[in-house]
């Protein structure tokens, strides 16, 4: 069964397409829930007063009803991932809880171990493993 694209970000909490290595490629991206309260609204992050969203902001809100919930939200949206492995060239899907965790990766251009937020899975063919990292600032 093949996983559902998004056909607009709207539809989207996040969404990346990043290359890894020389042949390998991964596309991620995390739908909207619909408002635990009055599940009427898709929840997202609030919006300012000239009607642009707040990307940094630490709460997600409900445009129906107004109702707030932290970032632990995040942890309860499920991640949908199209790949190609960098080692085998196989092409993948697969669908996981989109909770990052703390990575020790080494990063070229500061030269030295870094700790990230990445979500992690592996190759469905050769189980090697493949990260999407959080954006580094």
């Amino acid at each position: 069964m093949a996983i559902r694209e998004p056909k607009s970000m709207d539809e989207c909490v996040y969404m990346t397409n990043r290359l890894l290595g020389d042949n390998g490629s991964v596309r991620c991206w995390v739908f909207r829930e619909n408002c635990t309260k009055c599940g009427k609204g898709l929840m997202g992050k609030p919006r300012g007063e000239n009607g642009k969203i707040k990307i940094r902001a630490k709460e997600f809100v409900c445009p129906a009803c107004g109702y707030t919930v932290g970032k632990e939200y995040e942890d309860t949206l499920t991640a949908s991932i199209a790949y190609t492995c960098s080692q085998c060239s196989h092409a993948g899907e697969l669908q996981l809880p989109f909770k990052r965790k703390k990575m020790k990766m080494f990063d070229d251009e500061k030269q030295k171990q870094v700790t990230v937020d990445a979500l992690q899975f592996s190759c469905s063919k050769c189980s090697h493993k493949l990260y999407v990292t959080k954006k580094m600032k």
